[in-house]
């Protein structure tokens, strides 16, 4: 097997067994088992754990925010973009093994000890923070719209987490529409 396969592999298996269960809560012999890749490969590739969960968080944030450009491009109309982001997050939290955000959830468990992981999670808010900004931006809205906005996603992925619920996404999306309004209004 060459090293990029057994890299995917011990991310795959990385992903579901830190996101389902933790990080904390899975060593790297759990993740060979899972991976089927030796514990020699697999130190070879990330030789401590931590570099595997900042390996994990940077290949999940580039899925997870491809998927979501992907749902919100289909709307044409830039307000529709905004109101679409709260629905990708309504699929996103009604997903069988949805667990809240993986960031949060990894940043609680290691933030105040890894700068590494304390580091992907930061990029992974910051993009996502640009990227309602720009959402914002092409509707035309005033700037300080975006925080708002991305407040209102932020606990809903907390509170979705939480609740194992969708609920939250709906909620978070009538308080936008209600922002939405209100920017409209003057």
């Amino acid at each position: 097997m060459d090293s990029a396969t057994a890299r995917e592999q011990v991310l795959d298996a990385a992903e579901e067994l830190f996101y389902g269960r933790g990080v904390q809560c899975v060593g790297m012999d759990d993740i060979r088992e899972a991976s089927g890749v030796s514990l020699k490969r697999l130190y070879q590739l990330f030789p401590a754990k931590e570099q595997l969960v900042e390996a994990y968080l940077e290949r999940r944030d580039a899925r997870w925010r491809g998927r979501l450009a992907a749902f919100v491009e289909r709307r044409e109309d830039p307000e529709e973009r905004i109101l679409a982001l709260f629905d990708w997050l309504e699929v996103w939290f009604g997903e069988d093994g949805f667990r809240g955000c993986a960031w949060i959830n990894s940043y609680g468990e290691l933030g105040a000890t890894s700068e590494r992981v304390a580091t992907q999670v930061r990029l992974h808010k910051g993009a996502f923070g640009a990227y309602v900004e720009g959402l914002v931006a092409a509707a035309g809205l005033p700037g300080t719209l975006a925080a708002q906005l991305f407040l209102l996603a932020e606990g809903a992925m907390v509170t979705a987490g939480i609740t194992q619920s969708p609920t939250p996404a709906h909620q978070a999306r009538t308080a936008a529409e209600l922002l939405l309004r209100g920017c409209r209004a003057g």
